[in-house]
């Protein structure tokens, strides 16, 4: 450890914030660095305690406790409190691709169980980590780094999000050509359209996207697969193909009034929103806009957090956030005791600034949509809520939240956001490549495995295993590509 006693000696200190009050006045990220001095402190505060949680993605109790990537935590902590900056970034990059996505977007699963935090306050892992990264692109260490031998293999990656992003990396530093496929006008999947600007500049993503073309890889963008170019092609021109495509298909609202203009899902509104800050026609209001509207978002996860946040930036009227579920407690309770993830009552970035806004958390909890009016030109104008209690389904056994029909109440809206999770895979994709989906609609593969039922094609990400954060998409990604190089090669030295 590189100072034994810097736990004892030096307090948490995070990275500054800027205020709701400001930050809200444009798309900027909101997190100013630490001075490389303070950061080096920050790092002094990890223990390299024995057994180090932190880095072991165990499950416990029925969640992860602990970084999925398996990240060296301590080994690059003490690089850092050392000084030995490119040390550091080398420790990082041998278990994690993208680094400053984590460093940005990922809920910090290895500060959850880190030793420091069971009597104190855990080691800020998260802003290390961007630290790190962020100082190799700046001094030049984050250079084009292509393979000095090519097989003569040629694999083809179906989406761009974070699996596809860490498969082809894997794959093209093994030597393997690889062609990255991406419907959308520009890569990067839900980093690039998914999550808003101000938790992941665009910049960040097409810096990373730039140096991978660097490397070889090759992009081929608004190219939708099965209807620009055909499956039987792909399979023709490509040794192994591999399917990231996310689960890309939102769950609906089976409720009245549906079809009102003004009902949006959440990923078309961010989406609209970020097409129109890189397009510059922000100004001009070419994108779904709250401004001046009543909002309800439908969903209590991130993605509904960041629906609140890019709303209150439009300069919406006002905005709720329904969430079908109780509050969760606002401290550990006995039985989730550390080090498991903590089901505890968080405020994310978006509750924050709606609360400056306008005085009140967003979030009403155990409440959803009974019905939607609309106004006789078809427009979204009101929405009937009910609330809902725990009872105990009689066939299953099982807690389910039910409505109280006495307790239903009309409110303004004039623009619904669901933000209510995903499906599975789209079936157009599934259906096309002839691979199997489980009853949860994620493409079947063995248990810890990535091949598919089809021949020679695998998956990876959000499209495997269901609906998850970015740092699981990366480590998917990483393991698929260690399977198709056993595929190709027969054999594989991949890490």
């Amino acid at each position: 450890m590189g100072k034994p006693t810097g736990f004892m000696e030096y307090e948490r200190v995070t990275s500054v914030t800027v205020s709701p009050e400001n930050r809200i006045k444009n798309f900027n990220e909101f997190h100013a660095p630490l001075s490389m001095e303070e950061r080096k402190k920050q790092a002094a505060r990890c223990m390299n305690c024995g057994v180090p949680f932190c880095q072991s993605a165990i499950r416990l109790n029925g969640m992860v406790s602990g970084c999925p990537l398996h990240n060296l935590i301590p080994e690059w902590n003490e690089e850092l409190y050392k000084g030995h900056y490119e040390h550091a970034l080398s420790r990082l990059l041998k278990t994690n691709c993208f680094p400053e996505f984590t460093g940005r977007v990922c809920p910090a699963l290895c500060e959850a169980a880190c030793t420091c935090g069971l009597n104190d306050k855990p080691v800020t892992v998260h802003d290390n980590e961007l630290a790190v990264i962020e100082y190799g692109f700046a001094n030049g260490y984050m250079k084009p780094n292509p393979p000095a031998v090519r097989t003569d293999k040629k694999v083809a990656v179906i989406g761009s999000g974070p699996s596809g992003l860490a498969c082809a990396e894997m794959l093209n530093k093994r030597g393997h050509n690889v062609t990255v496929f991406e419907r959308e006008d520009r890569p990067g999947g839900l980093l690039m359209y998914g999550i808003p600007n101000m938790k992941l500049d665009k910049s960040v993503v097409l810096r990373r996207i730039h140096l991978m073309e660097q490397e070889g890889i090759v992009f081929r963008t608004s190219c939708n697969v099965g209807s620009d170019i055909s499956v039987d092609e792909i399979l023709s021109d490509y040794d192994a193909v591999v399917l990231c495509c996310g689960a890309s298909k939102p769950r609906d609202l089976n409720i009245e009034g549906r079809e009102l203009n003004g009902v949006h899902f959440a990923v078309d509104f961010l989406k609209s929103t970020t097409k129109a800050l890189l397009n510059d026609q922000y100004d001009n209001g070419n994108f779904i806009s709250a401004k001046d509207k009543n909002v309800l978002v439908v969903g209590g996860g991130d993605t509904g957090n960041d629906c609140v946040g890019t709303c209150i930036r439009h300069g919406c009227k006002n905005v709720t956030q329904l969430e079908m579920m109780p509050k969760l407690p606002d401290k550990r309770t006995a039985d989730n005791a550390w080090p498991q993830w903590p089901r505890i009552c968080k405020t994310d970035y978006g509750q924050e600034e709606a609360a400056a806004v306008f005085g009140h958390d967003p979030r009403v909890y155990q409440t959803t949509i009974r019905k939607l009016i609309g106004d006789e030109n078809g427009n979204l104008r009101a929405a009937e809520l009910v609330k809902l209690e725990p009872k105990k389904d009689e066939t299953s056994g099982r807690m389910v939240m039910t409505p109280i029909e006495e307790s239903v109440y009309t409110v303004e809206c004039d623009l619904l956001l669901i933000a209510a999770g995903f499906l599975g895979a789209e079936e157009y994709v599934t259906s096309s490549f002839g691979v199997e989906t489980n009853p949860r609609n994620n493409v079947a593969t063995e248990p810890e495995k990535y091949k598919t039922t089809a021949n020679k094609v695998f998956t990876a990400g959000d499209m495997h295993r269901g609906q998850s954060l970015v740092v699981w998409a990366i480590s998917e990604g990483r393991a698929a590509a260690r399977e198709v190089d056993e595929f190709l090669m027969r054999y594989t030295n991949m890490i």
